[in-house]
């Protein structure tokens, strides 16, 4: 039969060859003097015939065996396109606009002052304008230092950057105090495991039973360093005053609270030591903190040091804001304010940098302006898609149904699947 196919190009001989090779198949009968009924497989159908003792692993004749059951997939085509493409329109574009509203209420102060030991002095200098990122209602997303004043000031005898700015309008209550740091990679496999998790849930675990993640920090002349570990020995201890001091007579200061500010989840995790403070030491980087160790005044309960709860949960970028305090129940009156930072992270071991960062929020959180743009850049190019399509159909090449379309597949291919399927059977 094959060789016929080969050989006859002409579409009625096809037809024809194929309508006489289901003749020959409905013809052919198997002898039931030819099978062995004690060998019949029902599972797959398969039956041994005595003359040969060969296996006929043909599955049973049924539309779910031979793959005969109806089925549909969409076939794509420009005009079904265009509807697909108008309703990704009509569905992105008004989230994105909504999304870009929300983006644009947010208002923001962003001060790099990594280099404020390097570059100011002891009487307030105007911050540098690649420094600062400030986005208030007056400025919109404009840097430079003429629109809105900011300086700052170091004294070295105490380590202490001043930073002064000013607020030409009220900023709505809900305010958030972050330090942002860069090139601080968090995510590292060796540091995100370097916990003992059942210390942090205030157990007393001997320096011996800690988790060997902690190492090299896991102990200290025997005793165990409580909490050991990467994580903790690198907590962020820049000491940023949760209070704006306003310079203004008849101003007030503003300020933010640092409870609250981790996980609830997080605040149930950790749980008070039941370490005595003369049988732990700190890590070697709390040194300044504690720089005659724990003692059972300065002892701290893990659940209430929440600045330590939010360093824990490691950031999966290197670039990061955490949070440092927060305010929502008033509003940030126009004024000028100060904060002061006690300069004590080294940000420039590892290529980073550190920044304060003062903002508002909305319904998609900080000022960010990726997903407004996902969602209108969407829109854009679905939009531009749909009107190629309509200009290529409808005016430049309008023409009858071709092979691409649904009428031609469904209706003029019928008869060349119904002769195709006998031969299916037959194979």
């Amino acid at each position: 039969m094959v060789d016929r196919l080969n050989t006859n190009t002409d579409p009625d001989s096809f037809s024809r060859i194929i309508n006489e090779s289901t003749e020959d198949f409905n013809t052919f009968e198997l002898s039931d003097e030819g099978i062995d009924h004690e060998r019949v497989d029902n599972n797959i159908g398969s039956v041994t015939t005595a003359m040969n003792g060969t296996l006929n692993k043909k599955p049973p004749n049924t539309a779910f065996r031979q793959q005969r059951l109806k089925a549909w997939q969409p076939i794509l085509s420009p005009r079904t396109m265009i509807q697909t493409l108008l309703v990704v329109v009509v569905v992105f574009a008004p989230i994105g606009v909504g999304l870009l509203v929300s983006f644009l209420k947010v208002q923001h102060i962003i001060v790099e002052y990594s280099h404020c030991k390097d570059l100011a002095s002891s009487t307030y200098s105007s911050i540098p304008s690649k420094y600062l990122d400030i986005a208030l209602k007056e400025t919109g997303q404009k840097k430079a230092k003429s629109v809105t004043d900011a300086m700052w000031k170091y004294d070295s005898s105490t380590a202490t950057c001043t930073v002064k700015f000013d607020i030409k309008h009220d900023i709505k209550k809900n305010l958030y105090m972050y330090y942002k740091l860069t090139n601080f990679y968090q995510n590292h496999r060796k540091y995100v495991e370097s916990y003992d998790l059942k210390q942090l849930q205030g157990h007393a675990v001997s320096a011996s039973d800690l988790n060997d993640f902690c190492k090299p920090l896991k102990e200290i002349d025997g005793k165990p360093i409580y909490p050991c570990g990467l994580i903790a020995n690198s907590l962020f201890n820049d000491t940023i005053s949760l209070q704006l001091n306003t310079t203004d007579s008849d101003g007030s200061d503003y300020k933010f609270s640092n409870k609250d500010i981790a996980w609830k989840s997080d605040r149930k995790i950790y749980k008070k030591t039941k370490y005595n403070a003369a049988d732990i030491v700190p890590p070697p980087n709390w040194a300044k903190t504690y720089p005659d160790g724990y003692t059972d005044d300065n002892l701290f309960d893990i659940r209430e040091y929440e600045d330590l709860l939010v360093w824990m949960r490691t950031a999966g970028m290197p670039s990061f804001y955490k949070l440092k305090g927060k305010n929502e129940n008033d509003d940030l009156l126009k004024g000028t304010y100060e904060i002061s930072i006690v300069d004590n992270y080294p940000v420039q071991m590892f290529g980073g940098t550190k920044s304060l960062v003062i903002t508002s929020s909305s319904v998609i959180g900080g000022r960010n302006i990726s997903l407004p743009l996902m969602y209108l850049i969407t829109a854009v190019i679905s939009l531009t898609f749909a009107i190629i399509f309509f200009i290529n159909i409808f005016i430049i090449k309008p023409k009858k149904a071709n092979i691409t379309e649904h009428s031609y597949l469904s209706n003029d291919n019928e008869m060349l699947q119904q002769q195709l399927n006998p031969l299916r059977e037959i194979m």
